[in-house]
């Protein structure tokens, strides 16, 4: 059979560009003709015989970009899924890399984790009657792949035992990268993407996802490398290049984690606090850091076991998505509990739910995560202050899209306030290197001793400077203690809440996805995004936009760029409008670096509460704020999909409460 022309042929039905139908083209008659592809053949002759060209060509049009420090995407067959050849692809790089980064250097070594995620074709690709490589892939099964291809390089790796049943934590990855002073590692998770999705994130020496240009500089030697070395894992064992993780690290980290307490322990009963890994390894971190600061928690039985198809998880397993804790919730009402507890499975983001009533018996109120990081930094930020314990140059990182009411808290404490990082830990992680290595990032002077905290909106959080990721396990302890202080004042978490917003103003920050899949979406995606660069909107749901600042321009605050992944990563548009009656607002616009999807995210906000002030008066002013967010999300949804001919769903500008 020609299966050039055949396949040509085929993908002529489909409107996208005729170079990329090519390469598509190309790469899938590789993988039907080539012996190193010949276990993927029954499926994808089965593919080509039903027609399916859509799925032919997202999968075989490209390489799958290996992004800002790895790939994240759908499991599957192609060079556009991730399966053991991509992966394979990527760890061969980053040997390449590593030898490079470490000339002379005679023993490199990794530290290998990995989540719960199996593949099981969720979404009904492939003919389940024939061979498929890929079908039941466990996360476990592509790191022991990854090990062989280090072995094959030299390259020794650190990883769990084959018979273990525990998992290492992305924030524990990180703390036992420098614990071991391992040149760097690999986490295969795709965090809370749907089951049939997996991902693989490279980290450096530091504990840390490399920023530009480094990372750049490690995409490069992906994109060349071209032989795969590997062994079977068995063999890399025997070579001496595979070395199991003992307890030591793990106990260490949750020493660590523990020893960010700041509140004395609980008494035996003080407080009642339910804890769920929505089925991921949260409990080997957030919820054994709990236990070893003396928080009995209570469980949900139907989620504490580890189970990569999340089968009793309501839509995600995002602590982000308030309907994944329902059932966590009757938990907590059953048992009149004062907070609720939740990280996402790969345990790097918190979320939970705080009791309006001192004695547990109210109502719970989902806390999001701009409302987290204003929470945690501010409580932190007071018992440091109180008991004599903050810095002398206190530092708070957060990010540009994160909520304004960061800066206002900081400030108020004396801290010095990092407040416009791109989105990702990684760039948390560099201003920390800056600060060790240099002594001060821009203008910002001090050291990692003088850091506080770290935060992002996406229920992301750093209590030390020892870790250089996000980490559930040290905010868990935070939030959890909160909720001890001030249940020992006979108050609750949102009664904290609400003498925050009083102080500093009430802010309400959503964000309002723009889904956009395959080849197509990505197109629009790109369109969109240079359409509202080129021609921005004068106003948004009436409001004037005062000033629109593009992080691409090199001009600009960021100057000139350091690589592909850096114009990536700013591909980056704020805008800034004009304050109408007291309510300030602010538009955001990135694709996002993991999903299929832009994300704007948008903030209102108004002053503090004054003196004199009534509490009628207070709640009308809150409500304004909340009224001026729906509008200027439907208004923007609206306007953004406009540039490529598209109008939202309904529902599509839905905000989380």
């Amino acid at each position: 059979m020609d299966w050039f022309a055949t396949i040509s042929a085929g993908f002529q039905a489909i409107d996208a560009d005729a170079a990329l139908k090519t390469k598509a083209a190309q790469n899938l008659v590789a993988w039907l003709t080539q012996p190193d592809f010949a276990a993927y053949r029954p499926q994808l002759e089965k593919l080509v015989a039903d027609r399916k060209w859509s799925v032919l060509l997202d999968s075989f049009y490209q390489v799958m970009p290996f992004g800002t420090g790895g790939r994240r995407g759908a499991v599957g067959i192609g060079p556009n899924r991730m399966n053991l050849w991509t992966l394979g692809a990527s760890v061969q790089g980053h040997c390449d890399y590593l030898k490079a980064k470490f000339p002379g250097e005679s023993r490199l070594h990794v530290v290998l984790a990995f989540d719960v995620r199996q593949f099981e074709d969720k979404r009904g690709v492939y003919d389940k009657t024939l061979p498929n490589p890929v079908l039941h892939l466990t996360s476990r099964d592509f790191c022991q792949h990854a090990a062989g291809v280090y072995a094959a390089n030299g390259v020794h790796a650190h990883i769990l035992p084959t018979d273990s049943k525990r998992f290492v934590a992305t924030p524990e990855l990180s703390f036992t990268i420098r614990h071991l002073k391992a040149h760097g590692g690999l986490n295969m998770t795709a965090s809370h993407n749907p089951p049939d999705d997996n991902g693989s994130k490279f980290y450096d020496e530091r504990g840390a996802q490399p920023v530009p240009p480094e990372d750049q500089l490690m995409s490069e030697f992906v994109d060349r490398a071209a032989a795969i070395k590997h062994v079977p894992f068995a063999d890399a064992v025997k070579s001496g290049k595979v070395h199991f993780l003992d307890d030591a690290p793990h106990r260490a980290y949750i020493e660590l984690c523990r020893k960010q307490s700041l509140v004395p322990p609980p008494r035996a009963d003080e407080i009642r606090v339910v804890f769920t890994p929505l089925h991921g390894v949260g409990g080997f971190c957030a919820g054994e850091t709990l236990e070893a600061a003396g928080f009995h928690y209570i469980r949900v039985p139907e989620q504490d076991e580890p189970n990569g198809q999340f089968p009793n998880v309501t839509k995600t397993p995002n602590p982000e998505v308030p309907e994944c804790l329902d059932r966590a919730e009757k938990v907590a009402r059953e048992n009149k509990a004062h907070i609720l507890l939740a990280t996402d499975p790969d345990a790097d983001r918190l979320g939970g739910m705080a009791n309006d009533q001192p004695d547990g018996s109210g109502n719970f109120r989902y806390l999001t995560g701009n409302e987290i990081c204003s929470l945690l930094a501010h409580f932190k930020l007071a018992r440091l202050a109180a008991a004599g314990d903050l810095p002398p140059s206190p530092i708070v990182i957060t990010t540009e899209v994160s909520t304004g009411q960061q800066t206002r808290i900081a400030r108020h404490f004396g801290a010095q306030i990092i407040n416009d990082l791109l989105v990702g830990f990684k760039y948390h992680a560099d201003v920390l290197h800056q600060l060790d290595t240099l002594g001060q990032y821009g203008d910002i002077k001090g050291t990692p001793a003088d850091f506080v905290i770290a935060t992002e909106e996406s229920h992301g959080i750093i209590t030390t400077a020892a870790l250089r990721d996000k980490d559930s396990a040290g905010a868990v302890l935070l939030l959890a203690e909160l909720a001890l202080f001030q249940k020992r004042q006979n108050q609750t978490v949102v009664d904290y809440l609400n003498a925050i917003n009083r102080q500093f103003g009430y802010y309400r920050n959503e964000v309002v996805n723009i889904v956009m899949t395959g080849l197509e979406g990505k197109i629009n995606m790109a369109k969109m995004l240079d359409s509202l660069r080129s021609n921005p909107p004068k106003s948004i749901a009436g409001r004037e936009v005062v000033s629109v600042e593009d992080l691409r321009d090199e001009a600009g605050r960021m100057g000139p760029f350091k690589g592909e992944t850096d114009k990536a990563a700013r591909n980056f548009l704020i805008f800034r409008l004009a304050t109408v009656d007291g309510v300030s607002a602010k538009v955001c616009l990135r694709p996002s670096g993991t999903e299929p999807k832009a994300k704007a995210y948008i903030e209102t906000s108004c002053e503090p509460f004054k003196a004199g002030t009534t509490q009628d008066a207070w709640d009308a002013t809150c409500a304004a704020v909340d009224r001026e967010i729906q509008k200027l999300a439907t208004d923007f949804l609206s306007k953004a999909m406009a540039t490529v001919g598209q109008t939202p769903a309904p529902g599509a500008d839905k905000l989380s409460r």
